[in-house]
């Protein structure tokens, strides 16, 4: 909706209309809502109203929105030095490094930064494929590495179509997810046990000599925040080991807290080859990610030439934010806190949600991650939307949402709870009583949908 004619509103939605063009959309399709401020939990639209931010935007500000110290952070180090190029070292490029380093699992002690998850993607299976030298990556279906030329291709879900040719050495393979088995399996460790022979038979049949990296976010996260069994993750590695290829964990969305730890892999006790990061590493006060860089690949370009570089690497605002970010978040403490409000708060809520709800298929995650699977009959799983998709029923749900002051984030069939890792324990109970509400909309309407029928 567009915001009231003559407010300076008014005119950012004209000028946006005029000259944006916007990821993912129809341009002619889509009505943006104006944000004019954030702070902490909440944003503002351009009508004035005060939403809570169950999004995190694209769930990525793990610290909320305009944290002083990461502000002032910025602000400083735009007096004393705004840029330098990528090929001179620089001390908050230094420093950034050196914190990431400390906190990621095993060798992985040299980061070479991005300006974002797609292109640390990129980079990291280029690395992958010069150290093996074979040509092919095996990515899951249901995942998403991001919208550039390849990233997009490693990505398994519907958003890939548009732009893959079935030229980009990508091979698919399905993941774990219980409550839609590909394998029929009807427990976590038959799930885990067949995916994991899944994956092996693909590795086989593809010819392992060709196959450079296997590419897996830590935990799915656009595509459903699918929790993996288990030993999964502890699995891909070993097979990995056993025919030389290396493993690429991307912890973009499930880096820096969103967890309640710094990355999956460390909780997993597995030490990937190459881990991605980006998103909350400063929770996108300014465009940085990464790719954090283990023995083998670290020994293979030490005496010849990474093929490969960014005029922004390691931008010295990005990595200003970065250094406070994480220093922040050590202080006070916020994986700790992201921990006890997805286990206290926002985990129990969301099963009893799932006990009164007709609609409410599955909920499932971890610290502030979440998702809740929308169907029209609990028996046959059916979606409330398809894959890749909308529906009225989806639609109904954002806009009952943001009537009640709730900015979510949805995706096919789900509503995702992923506020910032700081949400107070206050805000995430007014967030999940708005759910609640928006949740027995959507029961009215499957209740109807199936009366119609």
């Amino acid at each position: 909706m567009a915001p009231e004619p003559g407010t300076s509103a008014a005119r950012t939605y004209a000028l946006d209309r005029a000259h944006v063009f916007h990821s993912w959309s129809a341009q002619a399709e889509i009505s943006p809502m104006v944000v004019t401020a954030a702070e902490g939990s909440y944003v503002t639209d351009g009508e004035g109203n005060r939403l809570l931010d169950f999004s995190s935007q694209l769930v990525n500000t793990n610290i909320g929105h305009q944290h002083p110290e990461v502000v002032e952070a910025i602000a400083a180090q735009a007096r004393e030095l705004a840029t330098i190029a990528p090929q001179y070292a620089n001390d908050k490029r230094s420093e950034a490094a050196r914190l990431i380093a400390e906190r990621t699992p095993g060798d992985l002690d040299r980061v070479f930064f991005t300006n974002g998850g797609a292109d640390a993607n990129e980079h990291a299976v280029r690395m992958a494929r010069l150290t093996t030298g074979r040509p092919k990556v095996l990515s899951r279906y249901r995942s998403y590495h991001g919208g550039t030329d390849a990233a997009i291709n490693f990505t398994g879900d519907p958003r890939r179509w548009a732009n893959d040719s079935g030229t980009s050495g990508v091979v698919h393979f399905f993941g774990p997810y219980t409550y839609r088995s590909a394998f029929h399996a009807t427990t976590e460790a038959e799930e885990c046990e067949r995916a994991l022979a899944h994956l092996e038979q693909v590795v086989q049949l593809e010819g392992p000599q060709t196959v450079a990296a296997v590419l897996l976010e830590a935990i799915p996260g656009t595509a459903g925040i699918m929790i993996p069994p288990p030993g999964y993750l502890a699995g891909v590695r070993e097979i990995c080991d056993r025919y030389g290829i290396m493993l690429i964990v991307d912890e973009v969305m499930t880096g820096f807290g969103r967890t309640g730890s710094w990355f999956v892999a460390g909780d997993e006790g597995v030490v990937p080859d190459l881990l991605t990061f980006a998103k909350g590493v400063n929770s996108g006060y300014v465009p940085l990610g990464g790719v954090a860089i283990g023995g083998r690949v670290a020994e293979h370009f030490a005496h010849r030439p990474y093929p490969g570089g960014l005029t922004y690497s390691g931008h010295p605002l990005a990595c200003a934010a970065a250094v406070a970010t994480i220093e922040v978040m050590e202080r006070d403490g916020v994986n700790a806190h992201a921990r006890r409000i997805g286990s206290e708060v926002i985990g129990p809520e969301l099963a009893a949600f799932a006990e009164r709800h007709p609609s409410v298929g599955e909920v499932r995650g971890r610290g502030v991650f979440w998702a809740i699977e929308l169907v029209s009959d609990q028996e046959t799983r059916t979606p409330v939307a398809p894959t890749g998709g909308s529906s009225p029923v989806m639609a109904e749900a954002v806009r009952t949402a943001k009537s009640l002051g709730l900015l979510p984030f949805t995706n096919s069939h789900r509503i995702h709870v992923v506020p910032p890792c700081t949400v107070t324990e206050e805000e995430a109970r007014e967030g999940l009583a708005v759910l609640d509400k928006v949740l027995g909309r959507v029961d009215e309407l499957v209740l109807e949908a199936r009366a119609g029928a």
